[in-house]
């Protein structure tokens, strides 16, 4: 039996160059876990671990009806209080507003067949066996990003505002403006490559 890998057929959405560019994302379904707090964290790290023990027993139940599939890469979205930090561009944004501050969604794209009577069964399948109670806070979410400018960032995290100006003079210069959350999806495991190997597409929805 063929494994389904969402990162080969959909090539665009995991894929990204080291200058910026526009283009469509369609509509995908996600498991998602909430939060707000410094992703070096302990609970960041927890409710990661809660998020991959999900999506793994949503594998198994697909692999048990002859759909498997490899378990995607894990994104996230972020956001602040833009009432509290006014008029702050995204390169600031990320220098500027404490890390204890910001609100994040991290994500797992799933495939179309997933249903949400499986994402139930899993969850049920993570708290019972694994003992994981963060999984009750997993929650089926779709997404339509429709137009983004997104770029490659290659190194640490801390050093994104680089590649986030980059971003920004290219709307600048193309008259777009955001249209929606800052999203990240991190295409190398930041728990085993060192932080100068780190590759993240940067990703900004745009109108």
């Amino acid at each position: 039996m063929e494994k389904l890998d969402l990162k080969k057929q959909y090539k665009a959405y995991y894929n990204a160059k080291n200058k910026p560019e526009l283009l469509i994302i369609e509509k995908a379904q996600f498991l998602s876990i909430t939060g707000i707090g410094d992703p070096s964290g302990k609970v960041f790290s927890h409710k990661v671990q809660a998020l991959y023990a999900t999506a793994y027993a949503v594998k198994f139940l697909c692999k048990a009806l002859n759909n498997d599939f490899v378990v995607a890469k894990l994104q996230g979205q972020w956001s602040f209080d833009e009432n509290k930090h006014k008029g702050l561009s995204m390169e600031e944004a990320s220098l500027k507003v404490p890390r204890s501050e910001w609100n994040y969604r991290i994500m797992i794209r799933m495939p179309e067949f997933v249903t949400r009577e499986q994402l139930i069964s899993a969850i049920q399948t993570v708290v019972t066996k694994k003992q994981i109670q963060l999984a009750t806070d997993i929650e089926f979410y779709e997404m339509e990003e429709g137009k983004v400018v997104q770029m490659l960032h290659v190194g640490p995290f801390a050093n994104e505002p680089e590649t986030l100006k980059q971003i920004q003079e290219y709307m600048k210069t193309n008259n777009l403006k955001r249209n929606g959350l800052h999203h990240e999806i991190y295409l190398s495991d930041f728990n085993k490559i060192v932080p100068h190997k780190l590759k993240t597409i940067l990703r900004e929805p745009v109108k």
